[in-house]
């Protein structure tokens, strides 16, 4: 099947929601971590939602995220085909009003299923008021495309972007009300005192208190909008079980699987060096691959698709995982498509 777009994964987060469980959604910084994950949750029958950023498009595209873009959908619309679940995109970490033209591209993709605008660096009403400008564009586009917006300031860097733990600050209730009505966003991204990049809950003040309150704030205001958590990679199990119990369907997460795509590699390589690296004395002699030498390389250890086929099963086993904690697994809606 295809890939599919927003209305598809809008019933996605809706039966998530009704029945208590979540996703994480993947950032695909690599082409091995893209097909790990696609596979670890295939495996265990769940819908994944991958998401790509400005850098990750254009680190595909040559550094063109225009083409970047194109290249994920194309891949996406072929593997997909492939696969017994439901493959969704969201473009993720939009920053306005910097990226403007990047959110045009977007638009005029259809790539994405769904994108998330970020100008929660800037004062609410600003934040308001370019955020509803990104959601008349993005609604200007073929499809329905969803819309997640940020309330809130999340610490870490993103793209780039850094907020200092001391500038950041936990999402208000009646100003998450205000800002949803007044933005028409599809899915609310809630500071809950999370971490983008490498952090643990044991050094965070996370309060998924915080977001109960704001989705009971929501659902009172008569509005049915999915959470999201950012910066899920250094929340313990029990934390993303407590944030689902909240009512959030969808974490975010990146750090984790570069760190599983680095070690596997450095696990890997630091196992087989001696299969990989001449001895000590001997010629590095690489132009003629050691034809002068008692010792040559093995081939079935230096072969690129082998390290990336270790990858690529630690992150199926990784997805499989998650999908199983959030409760995801064996509950995809296309399954039958």
């Amino acid at each position: 099947m295809p890939y599919h777009g927003g209305s598809e994964l809008a019933d996605v987060y809706a039966a998530a929601r009704a029945d208590g469980y979540g996703f994480f959604a993947s950032n695909v910084t690599h082409y091995d971590i893209l097909v790990g994950l696609l596979q670890g949750a295939d495996r265990v029958g769940a819908d994944a939602v991958v998401q790509v950023g400005h850098d990750t498009a254009a680190f595909y595209g040559g550094g063109d995220p225009r083409v970047g873009l194109d290249a994920i959908g194309a891949y996406l619309d072929r593997f997909a085909a492939f696969t017994d679940v439901g493959v969704f995109c969201n473009v993720d970490h939009v920053h306005l009003p910097d990226q403007r033209g990047f959110l045009d591209a977007v638009v005029e993709t259809g790539v994405a299923s769904s994108v998330m605008v970020d100008a929660s660096d800037r004062p609410f009403e600003e934040n308001v008021s370019l955020t509803r400008e990104a959601v008349e564009r993005v609604r200007e586009g073929p499809g329905r495309t969803l819309v997640e917006a940020e309330l809130g300031r999340v610490a870490g860097t993103e793209s780039g972007v850094e907020t200092a733990a001391e500038d950041a600050f936990y999402t208000d209730p009646d100003e998450a009300v205000e800002f949803v009505e007044r933005t028409g966003c599809d899915l609310l991204a809630v500071s809950v005192g999370t971490q983008h990049g490498v952090a643990s809950d044991r050094n965070l003040d996370v309060r998924p208190s915080v977001a109960r309150d704001v989705d009971e704030a929501l659902r009172e205001a008569g509005h049915e909008v999915p959470l999201v958590v950012h910066g899920a990679s250094g929340v313990s199990d029990a934390g993303i079980e407590a944030f689902l119990d909240a009512g959030v369907p969808k974490f975010n997460k990146n750090t984790r699987y570069q760190y599983e795509y680095a070690r596997t590699a450095a696990d890997f390589y630091h196992e087989h060096a001696d299969a990989i690296r001449p001895p000590d004395g001997a010629p590095d002699d690489r132009g003629s691959m050691f034809a002068g030498s008692e010792w040559s390389p093995d081939r079935s250890y230096f072969h690129p698709h082998v390290v990336a086929g270790e990858i690529r099963d630690r992150l199926a086993a990784v997805m499989a995982d998650l999908c199983r904690l959030t409760g995801s697994a064996g509950r995809s809606l296309y399954t039958d498509d």
